[in-house]
């Protein structure tokens, strides 16, 4: 496995594997909530935001037979994974309360990855699992008998919206939870520090030649004893000091001693301050990713600075950072910028691709020959077939993976588990002038083709307005296919003023080898990341939210 790696597939069984034991130093997790919503990833379309979306995955889970499979797992101690009797009677305890539903299907899911996780985790390392009010309380005893009760460190309330919607009969809801675990009592923690508000930086009202200070009690006051410290004489003063004499006098000859007319105080010098330190409570203020520069289109997208902090808290460099649930990549970007190795996880090639196509626009891998490795998408022709006929998933993974080679935006209606995709499985977006864009209808065929598929294609083209089509397939053309695309003609582009083939079939293999379509520029439908400076920092960015 390279230091830079992305998994597409199932994380259980990439865990199981792909990785060693003790191997990871951080892992932060942000499953799917079990909020019952859909979320979409949205694409660039032309020369402004499109509302073109794609089905990312479904934030819901549902008791299937995988569900039962794994619960049967899980209670029986019958499993790849070392089950241990406190896990066994607390699943088994969690369905005779929750019965066999939803939750209990997020809670089965979750549990059997959260030992594999704690198997791959260093003895030094931590884990934060990110997720909301409505698990975090069944999730927190999970870890407890995973982890060790002991080795729960904080639960971290996150303010994740300056605008909680509305509510008539409850309280509108701000914050997510992370809850923060170690494998054992020696672990990697840096403490963090945000900027000085104004009313911590209001005690600060004495200056000499050093700059800004304020005063700290040095003599005990009131009727509070301190153990072990005896009354003495220091310069004039008698009184129960909180320092040695021997203290005192080097804060003294250091001028860090402050006279007043009570006695003494001790100098705290603003210059000296690192900043408030944080606490379980990350309510730091700023923008909604939708607002932001970091927008990538990916509705559960987390802040960079939220993962920022986490990383700098528990993480080296050259540490290796594991996000399982890796989304659109925020993770894995942030570990590139602060110089810690990564493996990200998604069980969705449409992440897989976001998250390819982020890190060549932030850290421009190709330029400075940088490897990333992806597993689990197809390498070679047989792979290719296999995903194809996987199953049902399979099919439609893999006609989002064949979509990715072209750079074509998976079509809003291809959904297939939800409905007809009327032919089209996507649209290949290009410039055919300074400022037009003009489109190509996608099609991608796993099993045998025909002749026919070529005049469905033609059709659909003429019914869409489109400029032209493409056919994908993982089988070789007929030679009347062949002869039908070549009767399509042509369409002109503005822009280069050449002519380009009006139906092109490109086949999986010519993929493999290099080939590509015959078309002017192709235009990118993803959302572009920022360019990233690689130039370290000590200091906390700003959480954003």
């Amino acid at each position: 496995m390279e230091n830079k790696t992305l998994f597409f597939g199932d994380n259980l069984d990439i865990l199981r594997d792909k990785f060693q034991d003790n191997s990871v130093d951080l892992i932060y997790l942000d499953p799917p909530f079990n909020s019952k919503r859909g979320y979409n990833i949205l694409f660039k379309e032309g020369l402004v935001e499109s509302q073109a979306q794609v089905r990312a995955f479904e934030d819901s889970w549902s008791w299937t037979r995988e569900t039962e499979k794994i619960f049967e797992e899980l209670v029986t101690g019958k499993s790849k994974t070392q089950i241990t009797a406190e896990i066994s009677n607390l699943i088994k305890g969690f369905k005779s309360i929750i019965g066999q539903n939803d939750v209990m299907a997020y809670l089965v899911m979750m549990t059997l990855r959260l030992i594999e996780l704690h198997k791959v985790l260093k003895p030094t390392g931590s884990l934060y699992l990110h997720c909301d009010p409505t698990a975090s309380h069944y999730l927190k005893i999970i870890l407890d008998v995973i982890f060790g009760k002991k080795n729960f460190r904080n639960e971290i309330i996150w303010k994740r919206t300056n605008s909680p919607k509305s509510q008539t009969e409850a309280f509108g809801n701000q914050h997510d939870v992370l809850l923060f675990y170690t494998k054992s009592d020696k672990f990697t923690f840096h403490n963090q520090f945000r900027e000085l508000d104004e009313a911590s930086l209001k005690p600060y009202r004495y200056q000499d030649e050093k700059g800004k200070f304020q005063t700290v009690a040095i003599i005990a006051g009131g009727i509070q004893k301190y153990a072990g410290r005896k009354k003495f004489e220091f310069r004039g003063v008698t009184a129960q000091w909180l320092y040695t004499k021997d203290n005192l006098e080097k804060f003294w000859k250091q001028g860090l001693i402050h006279k007043t007319k009570s006695g003494y105080r001790l100098k705290k010098y603003l210059k000296d301050v690192k900043g408030l330190p944080i606490s379980d409570l990350w309510v730091d203020k700023g923008v909604s990713p939708l607002q932001s520069a970091e927008w990538l289109g990916f509705q559960t997208q987390k802040p960079e600075a939220l993962l920022e902090r986490i990383i700098l808290t528990s993480s080296n460099k050259g540490d290796l950072i594991l996000d399982a649930f890796c989304g659109c990549g925020t993770t894995i970007s942030v570990a590139e910028k602060l110089e810690r190795k990564w493996v990200g996880i998604d069980i969705t090639n449409l992440a897989i691709n976001i998250m390819k196509h982020r890190l060549q626009k932030q850290f421009n891998f190709t330029q400075r020959r940088i490897k990333v490795d992806i597993e689990g998408i197809p390498k070679d022709l047989a792979g290719a077939k296999e995903l194809a006929t996987k199953d049902r998933k399979g099919r439609f993974e893999f006609e989002y993976w064949a979509l990715g080679l072209v750079n074509a935006l998976p079509k809003r209606s291809k959904e297939k588990m939800y409905g007809a995709d009327e032919g089209i499985d996507g649209i290949l977006v290009i410039k055919t002038s300074e400022k037009e864009l003009q489109s190509l209808i996608v099609q991608v065929k796993s099993g045998k083709v025909k002749r026919d598929y070529i005049a469905t294609l033609k059709g659909d083209v003429q019914r869409e307005g489109a400029i032209g089509g493409v056919l994908i397939t993982l089988q070789e053309p007929t030679k009347s296919m062949i002869e039908e695309s070549n009767k399509a003609g042509f369409f002109e582009s503005l822009l280069t003023k050449e002519k380009y083939p009006k139906i092109q079939i490109i086949t999986i293999k010519e993929l493999f080898d290099g080939k590509r379509l015959n078309l002017p520029n192709n235009y990118s439908i993803y959302k572009d990341a920022k360019e990233v400076k690689l130039k370290s920092s000590g200091r906390q960015k700003k959480l954003t939210f």
